[in-house]
């Protein structure tokens, strides 16, 4: 099985390349954020033409989640249980259960600067996303959240600490509510870059930072104990940065090993649990 996640930033603009990078590398279940699009909008049809099924939750120009599937796709979760209310609502989550395998697609709010209300809101509403994953455990033992977080976990994971030492992304806070998830029993799947020494997923359109690789990892795979064992492979597709009109991030695609039935992706000869 093939999962990726990918901040898109805008389905309609980036339409053309989505469609070609679905077809190129056939993943099985894609994760989207910043889809930036309201549901009754979505291009559900031209997606469903190359065989997935679609859950979007997108309520206008802003935010908004989507998940794809090829290999099932139900109990979806539309939003984020618990996340503070804002005005107007926005579209920052979705969960859906594809192969067995519970999986969300999250955008984590940017937090503009530290001190500012939509910093605060960043962290309540990453203590809401660990409330829903902390139940959900409690029966799940195949689960995946990923998508963009804004946040990068290390130093190692931007490309000079020091440009953003009074900057949101690396506070103490957003780490450590990033190391907060991870204790849940979540395990971050770090993919290898396929240019360079480090792995990002993300750089600013301006000033050529993708050129020079000024970059950060933001865009996250966290994973139960079971996926992770399951993983063969995890990569950048930095490709789909190139060109013209790309998104400002690259998609994560996470390889894993074959079901071994009745369970979703557990390594085959271990025992499935009742909540894969």
């Amino acid at each position: 099985m093939r999962l990726a996640t990918w901040n898109v930033n805008s389905i309609a603009a980036r339409l053309p390349r989505l469609l070609e990078w679905l077809e190129q590398t056939a993943p099985h279940v894609v994760c989207l954020q910043e889809t930036k699009i309201a549901d009754a909008l979505f291009p559900r049809a031209e997606i469903e033409a190359l065989g997935y099924e679609v859950a979007p939750h997108g309520l206008g120009q802003w935010n908004g989640v989507a998940v794809l599937s090829r290999v099932g796709l139900e109990g979806v979760t539309a939003g984020l249980p618990g996340a503070p209310p804002t005005t107007p609502p926005e579209a920052r989550a979705l969960g859906a259960r594809c192969a067995g395998v519970r999986v969300w697609s999250v955008y984590v709010p940017n937090g503009r600067e530290v001190g500012h209300p939509q910093y605060v809101y960043k962290l309540d509403w990453l203590r809401a996303l660990h409330a829903v994953l902390a139940a959900e455990l409690e029966s799940e033992r195949e689960l995946v959240v990923c998508g963009d977080f804004n946040v990068a976990p290390t130093d190692a994971d931007v490309w000079d600490p020091e440009a953003f030492a009074t900057s949101t992304h690396i506070t103490v806070p957003e780490r450590q509510a990033l190391a907060e998830l991870r204790a849940l029993g979540l395990e971050d799947v770090v993919p290898r870059p396929l240019k360079y020494d480090r792995p990002f997923t993300y750089w600013d359109y301006r000033a050529g930072n993708f050129h020079k690789n000024l970059g950060m990892r933001i865009d996250l795979v966290y994973a139960t104990a079971e996926v992770a064992a399951a993983v063969t492979d995890a990569y950048v597709d930095r490709d789909a940065r190139k060109g013209k009109g790309p998104s400002d991030h690259a998609p994560v695609v996470v390889d894993l090993r074959d079901p071994a039935p009745p369970g979703g992706l557990l390594p085959s000869g271990a025992a499935s649990g009742e909540g894969g």
